[in-house]
């Protein structure tokens, strides 16, 4: 049997076996970590192990680590919490950072970085406190955005800044003094962690206005009850991942160079920017996203469509749409990302299938 080709990383990428067996060990014992038995003290540490691990990361203080469900509470938690009557965020991210408050959309370019210039009129036009957010880099096609710079806009207009680092994190190195950010969300399960936890790294000057109440858990700032074996999880996760996956960019380009070479008319999003190492976003002009996800998965490959499904419903990629990407390429563009166990001969089994497929389009061109 052909071993499948996992290919999407992005979405989620596999346990790293050491998080497996730290997490093994956790759920057999027993403990609140609020409670001030001998139980509950073992799970005190062991959450405060983890936080110093995440938060060791993104050279932040372990007390400004705030644990949550994931990336998307994260999220919701920074632009709620802050308490801005003003919200900036670029179009292209996450939905859980363009659908956590009413916001104003600041504009990329054509290969999918925000425009600074953009972001200064914004703020320049009204005086009201805001909150700018600008990820790190993007899900669908790895465009790695000039936050530092962002950041230097907006606190100069008295704004504050959030950055979801979820796909970044674990990819690329990162410091949180040095992108200049006053809130910076993370996701466990995109950097070999498990689903289902996340956090929110809190500058120490800022005040936070919890969304979730009725408990003094996490310095006041989210309650519930702590997720121990999850959060143990996240920070052996967070301490494997801080060297990076650099490497991986061997691979992505190889894989790129071949997919042109099969179509000519191939286009990969955001090629000419800065890109995170294992992101390729490539297009398939006459094929559209879906049915080559659906082929490939069939073929024991693993993708995703530059396009999101929704209760049936094939829309249109938000991202795609602010970088002006044509319709034929945009409608058939899938993103391929690898990951901490990705291999040569991941790559050689999606090249051909995809080659395949790539045939298939061109044989009912030449028939139409």
């Amino acid at each position: 049997m052909v071993t499948p080709a996992y290919l999407d990383h992005n979405a989620t990428t596999p346990l790293r076996p050491e998080v497996v067996r730290a997490m093994a060990e956790c759920l057999v014992q027993t403990g609140n970590p609020s409670s001030v038995h001998a139980h509950g003290r073992a799970g005190r540490r062991r959450v405060e192990e983890a936080r110093a691990q995440v938060a060791a990361l993104v050279g932040a203080c372990a007390e400004d680590v705030v644990f949550t469900s994931g990336g998307s509470e994260a999220n919701a938690l920074a632009l709620r919490g802050c308490n801005r009557p003003r919200v900036l965020v670029s179009a292209i991210e996450h939905d859980s950072v363009l659908k956590a408050a009413a916001a104003e959309h600041i504009p990329v370019d054509g290969e999918g970085i925000v425009d600074l210039g953009a972001l200064d009129a914004l703020l320049g036009g009204d005086t009201r406190p805001a909150v700018v957010s600008v990820m790190l880099a993007n899900n669908e096609t790895g465009a790695v955005q000039p936050v530092a710079a962002a950041a230097a806009i907006a606190r100069a207009r008295g704004a504050l800044v959030h950055c979801d680092a979820s796909q970044a994190a674990g990819k690329l190195p990162l410091a949180m003094a040095e992108l200049g950010v006053d809130l910076l969300t993370l996701s466990a399960h995109k950097l070999g962690g498990p689903q289902g936890v996340g956090a929110l790294v809190v500058g120490s000057d800022v005040a936070l206005v919890p969304q979730l109440t009725g408990g003094g858990q996490e310095r006041g700032r989210r309650a519930g009850t702590e997720n121990v074996a999850g959060i143990v999880g996240f920070g052996v996760a967070a301490e494997r991942a801080i060297s990076g996956l650099v490497w991986l960019a061997t691979l992505r380009d190889e894989l790129e160079r071949r997919a042109k070479s099969l179509v000519p008319e191939c286009r990969v999003m955001g090629e000419a920017a800065p890109r995170l190492p294992n992101t390729s976003c490539l297009s398939l002009p006459g094929m559209a996203s879906d049915i080559q996800v659906m082929a490939l998965d069939l073929a024991g490959v693993a993708v995703s469509a530059g396009a999101a499904c929704s209760s049936g419903k094939v829309h249109g990629s938000h991202v795609l749409a602010a970088m002006k990407v044509p319709a034929a390429h945009a409608g058939s563009a899938i993103r391929v990302s690898l990951g901490w166990n990705s291999t040569a001969a991941d790559i050689e089994r999606f090249l051909a299938a995809w080659g395949e497929l790539a045939a298939r389009a061109a044989r009912r061109a030449s028939a139409a």
